[in-house]
């Protein structure tokens, strides 16, 4: 399975969303420059998060995007869903009703094996990601960066917050 850059994108500044004071938000143009990414398609990465109910816009001072919920309650899925939609990654074209050896009462009411596994295997994807959220996330940024990291984030977004 093969997602756009945009789920990564996205959860990568969601997660810095997750780091800001409540209340405050990051303009798209300031989230782009974080990651070195086109502004312009940042921008409309994050209106889908917006209209899937992960982030929220909010103008004026200290505003801009921010999460819609706390970081607790935002899964991973959540970001996946409002980037890419809720359709499974595996779509089954059934196959097995075509070719020379069909035969013309076959039962194909029932998945096909191939179909199930890859059905199974996409049940587990989900759940997987259903079950981190953005705080499981931003708790081991934040565990995994150096003290010097952690400064140079508090200090970038100190000037972007003034």
């Amino acid at each position: 399975m093969k997602m756009t850059e945009g789920v990564e994108w996205t959860a990568h500044a969601c997660a810095l969303l997750a780091a800001l004071p409540p209340g405050i938000g990051l303009p798209a143009n300031a989230l782009a420059e974080f990651h070195a990414l086109a502004p312009a398609y940042m921008a409309k990465h994050m209106q889908a998060l917006a209209r899937g109910g992960v982030v929220e816009s909010v103008r004026g001072a200290g505003g801009g995007y921010r999460l819609a919920r706390p970081a607790t309650d935002i899964s991973l899925w959540d970001i996946v869903e409002a980037i890419e939609g809720a359709e499974p990654a595996f779509r089954c074209s059934e196959i097995r009703q075509q070719g020379p050896c069909v035969t013309p009462n076959g039962d194909f009411r029932k998945p096909c094996e191939i179909h199930s596994a890859f059905g199974k295997a996409e049940m587990a994807w989900r759940a997987h990601l259903k079950s981190v959220s953005l705080a499981d996330i931003a708790t081991e940024v934040t565990r995994k960066s150096s003290p010097q990291k952690r400064a140079a984030v508090t200090v970038w977004l100190q000037e972007k917050l003034a």
